[in-house]
């Protein structure tokens, strides 16, 4: 063995400058980009979440319409909240050309993320079977 040559055991591991640039370079890039993505999930999830509520606001005006067989009155319009959540709602119903039935649709107007959107419900009433439902309450 000869003097002043290292040996194994005196052999210490570490990182050169350059890797430690390359790896400060690449978080760099890759922690903006996350933050980003993020930030568009945090988005899309607000946005989806008013959906789904205003998706239970048209079931709930739609059903409460068949039930209370109102929905052949005309056009109508208003207000519903779900929860701190406030929407606009219109149900209109029109002929179905197949059979004799009309074709009713809630249509749910709300604003996520500075933008507007709608949801819309449709379903089939038969207007004769409303009629009876009304004369019998009579």
């Amino acid at each position: 063995m000869k003097f002043g040559t290292p040996t194994n055991k005196n052999r210490v591991a570490a990182f050169t400058l350059a890797e430690v640039l390359a790896a400060l370079l690449f978080l760099a890039i890759v922690i903006p980009a996350a933050v980003e993505a993020l930030h568009v999930a945090s988005l899309a999830g607000e946005v989806a979440a008013r959906k789904g509520a205003a998706a239970r606001v048209a079931d709930r005006i739609l059903n409460e319409s068949l039930v209370m067989t109102n929905w052949n009155l005309g056009a109508q319009n208003g207000t519903a909240t779900d929860g701190t959540l406030e929407f606009r709602w219109t149900l209109t119903s029109q002929n179905w050309p197949a059979d004799a039935m009309e074709l009713v649709t809630a249509d749910v107007k709300y604003s996520a993320q500075g933008r507007d959107y709608s949801v819309k419900l449709s379903t089939l009433a038969n207007p004769q079977a409303s009629a009876t439902t009304m004369g019998l309450h009579q």
